[in-house]
């Protein structure tokens, strides 16, 4: 009898190109940038899945779907990244997202504050709630012995009238639960540590789900049940109602709660940056005086920087050779409203950073790191407000990181006079392009 002939192998799957080279140019970022990226996509409508760095068919979709919507250019490319990042943080910033512990629970919350403007304490958590109460959060927290999340699961999927669930987890130290009731979506999630059971509700009207979903995808990411571990629960969060779920690795770090976008590397030192500076003119930049003090040697990369002027407005011009090329951004020339939306460019490990913020009385409320004094301070159409006159020298921190806090600046016209006096006034503005063609005048300030 003939030899049976063996089975050919199956046919690989074929390659997408395309695919493949965005995600070559996705994974040579630095792990921050691809968070950021993604977080961006988020607020801009075209991401619907958890910001962990990792490359996937949604991130290439995402990526695709911005592209079309703006040209077709690509998002990866430097110039069209930092117009992204700058959307989503422009987008964040109108949403007033803002991320911090909540009272109720001790758990680390994202609050879009615009559309959630009610705020309520419950006994066992908070109550967040839109004016027509058609979108409500809620923060809950159970002690130990009190609810586990095994009933905690099943009253979220219990059989009832009228409900019907849409996606379910349960893990050992997690819970997620989507459903649809009547005109109502819902998203529920808890985790358990030794302090009980912590976690939230989002329930909203299916008629805004085209603006919510999104808002569900960035309270999700933003969570942190216990911020002391600094550590996220091991779970896979849906995207939003109707959406596959996107999986967060076990253990991987929780989103970095100012959600700063890195646009482009700084020239940064091995030290750690005293502040930001923005480069106004050939060899010459500017920053808070307050970055200089106690500070003999001012450097910014390898280069040694010298003060050439201060004024009393608390404004510094260094002269340093190798220099970015000079951006002068516009001034910002009326009044800049309360609340109104301010994006704040500063200096990080990974680059130059947009962290989204608010005007409040002449200062900024934003989540800016240690080395921000100096940070050029934006509205959305990349005209500058200002510079962060001071930052605290012991910040406040939850889990290693620090949450919004509220910051002086130097108003912008303080700085166009100095700059006037320093002879640089002639400088010409740039309004294209918004808060991501600043990014590149932006330096990092060290002092040995």
């Amino acid at each position: 009898m003939p030899a049976r002939a063996a089975p050919r192998p199956a046919p690989a799957a074929p390659t997408d190109p395309a695919f493949e080279a965005a995600k070559v140019t996705f994974e040579a970022l630095p792990e921050a940038e691809r968070k950021a990226v993604q977080d961006a996509l988020v607020w801009t409508g075209d991401f619907n899945a958890v910001v962990s760095g990792a490359f996937g068919r949604r991130t290439f979709e995402a990526l695709n779907a911005y592209g079309a919507r703006t040209g077709g250019a690509d998002p990866l490319d430097p110039r069209v990244r930092a117009a992204l990042l700058a959307a989503g943080a422009a987008a964040r910033s109108a949403a007033r997202f803002r991320v911090s512990v909540d009272p109720g629970t001790g758990a680390l919350m994202g609050v879009p504050e615009r559309l959630l403007a009610k705020r309520t304490a419950l006994p066992s958590g908070t109550r967040w709630q839109s004016q027509d109460g058609r979108v409500t959060l809620e923060s809950r927290v159970f002690p130990p012995g009190t609810e586990t999340l095994d009933t905690l699961f099943e009253k979220a999927t219990a059989p009832l009238p009228g409900r019907k669930v849409t996606y379910k987890l349960r893990r050992p130290d997690a819970v997620v639960v989507t459903a649809e009731t009547g005109p109502g979506l819902s998203y529920i999630r808890y985790a358990a540590g030794p302090e009980g059971v912590r976690g939230f509700l989002l329930g909203y009207d299916r008629a805004l789900a085209p603006e919510v979903d999104r808002l569900v995808i960035a309270v999700a990411n933003a969570f942190v049940p216990f911020p002391d571990s600094a550590v996220a629960p091991a779970a896979q969060i849906p995207a939003g109602p109707g959406s596959a779920p996107a999986t967060r690795a076990a253990g991987n770090p929780a989103p970095s709660p100012q959600a700063a976008a890195p646009l482009k590397p700084a020239s940064l030192s091995s030290a750690p940056a005293s502040g930001a500076g923005l480069t106004v003119a050939p060899g010459r930049v500017l920053t808070a005086a307050a970055v200089l003090e106690g500070c003999a040697q001012p450097r910014i990369g390898s280069a040694p920087a010298r003060v050439l002027a201060t004024d009393s407005a608390g404004l510094a011009l260094l002269e340093i050779s190798g220099a970015p090329a000079p951006l002068q951004p516009a001034i910002r020339t009326d009044p800049v409203g309360t609340e109104e939306s301010l994006i704040a460019l500063a200096p990080g490990p990974d680059g130059v950073q947009a962290a989204p913020g608010e005007a409040r009385g002449g200062d900024v409320i934003a989540a800016l790191q240690p080395g921000s004094g100096g940070a050029p301070v934006l509205d959305r159409s990349g005209a500058l407000v200002g510079l962060v006159a001071r930052y605290p020298a012991a910040p406040r921190r939850v889990a290693g990181v620090v949450p919004p806090a509220r910051l002086p600046l130097v108003p912008a016209r303080a700085v166009a006079a100095f700059l006037a006096a320093q002879g640089l006034s002639a400088a010409t503005p740039r309004r294209d392009g918004g808060p991501g063609a600043v990014a590149p005048a932006v330096v990092a300030i060290t002092c040995r």
